[in-house]
C-alpha cells in the first residue's frame, strides 16, 4: 500500500475543502479562469490511484468538464484559457504523464453551461469521469484525426515515411526503450536507427511525441526532455519546443528538428 501517496491525496482534499469554505465565508466571489484551470487539473489529479512503489494509475480515459459560463463574455474568457494554447487536453495529459501514467487515448471535452447544478462540489465547474473500451475509443477518434504523414528528411530510420491517423505518436531512437533490468518502458512509432549514423544518434531514445487534440482539431509536438532538444522549422524560422506540457501546434509543411535529424510534416484532411 502506498501510504505516503494516500496521505498526500487526503491532505490535498482537506486543503481544497478548507479553501472552498474560506472562499464562501469571505464572499470572495468566483475564481478567475486561470484559477479554475488549476482547480480542474487538481480535480483530475485527485483521481489518480496509488499502484505501489510510488507509481500511480488513472482508471479513466474520458473526461468531461462542465463550466458555468452564463454569458458570452464569461464563455469567451474561459475559452481563452481552456481552449487556448495549450488546450486543456494537453495540460491534463501532461499532469498524468508527470504521475507516470500514459495519456494515450485520453479524450477531454469541455462544455459550457448557463449555471452550476446543485450537486456540483465547485461553483465554477464540474468534472465527470468515464472509461470506454479500446474499440469505443478508436471509434471516437477514427474519422476525426486527419492523416499525418512524417517523412525522414535527415537521419536514417526504419522507414522513410510514416503515416498515422491516431491521437498519440511517439518518436525516438530505436523501436523499444528498456531500463537496466530489460523492462519495456516505451515503444516508438517513428523509429530512427540505433546504429552508426551520426545524425540519428542525436535523437534521444525517448525524444518527443505528437498528440492529436480533438477539441482543437490539431496535432501538437511535445518534447520528452530530450538531450539535444526539439524545434519546428517553419517559413525559414526556428521555433523551439519547450520540454513539458505546452508543445507546439503542427502545420502541414513544417519540419520537425530532433537534434540534427529532421521530419517533414504533411497533414491531409479526410
Amino acid at each position: 500500500m502506498d501510504i505516503l501517496g494516500r496521505a498526500r491525496k487526503l491532505e490535498s482534499r482537506i486543503a481544497r475543502t478548507v479553501d472552498r469554505a474560506a472562499q464562501q465565508w469571505a464572499r470572495s466571489g468566483r475564481r478567475e479562469p486561470l484559477e479554475v484551470r488549476h482547480a480542474i487539473v487538481e480535480a483530475v489529479g485527485d483521481r489518480l490511484e496509488p499502484a505501489g512503489r510510488g507509481r500511480h494509475v488513472f482508471p479513466f480515459n474520458r473526461i468531461k468538464v462542465l463550466v458555468a459560463a452564463g454569458s458570452r463574455d464569461a464563455r469567451a474568457r474561459f475559452a481563452a484559457i481552456l481552449d487556448g494554447d495549450p488546450p486543456l487536453q494537453v495540460v491534463l495529459a501532461a499532469r498524468l504523464r508527470e504521475a507516470g501514467c500514459d495519456p494515450a487515448g485520453l479524450q477531454v471535452k469541455t462544455t459550457y453551461v448557463a449555471g452550476p447544478e446543485t450537486d456540483w462540489p465547485q461553483p465554477e465547474f464540474h468534472v465527470e469521469f468515464d472509461r470506454s473500451t479500446a474499440t469505443e475509443v478508436l471509434s471516437a477518434v477514427e474519422g476525426t484525426a486527419p492523416e499525418l504523414k512524417l517523412t525522414i528528411a535527415a537521419g536514417s530510420g526504419e522507414k522513410s515515411t510514416y503515416s498515422f491517423a491516431q491521437c498519440h505518436v511517439t518518436i525516438g531512437r530505436g523501436a523499444e526503450v528498456r531500463d537496466s533490468r530489460n523492462r519495456l518502458l516505451r515503444t516508438n512509432a517513428v523509429v530512427f536507427t540505433d546504429g552508426e549514423d551520426v545524425i540519428a544518434r542525436t535523437v534521444s531514445r525517448q525524444h518527443a511525441h505528437i498528440e492529436y487534440v480533438n477539441d482543437a482539431a490539431a496535432y501538437r509536438i511535445l518534447d520528452d526532455r530530450s538531450e539535444h532538444g526539439t524545434s519546428i522549422v517553419r517559413d525559414g524560422k526556428t521555433i523551439p519546443v519547450p520540454p513539458g506540457a505546452r508543445g507546439i501546434r503542427l502545420r502541414s509543411g513544417d519540419d520537425i528538428a530532433l537534434g540534427e535529424a529532421r521530419l517533414r510534416v504533411r497533414i491531409t484532411a479526410g
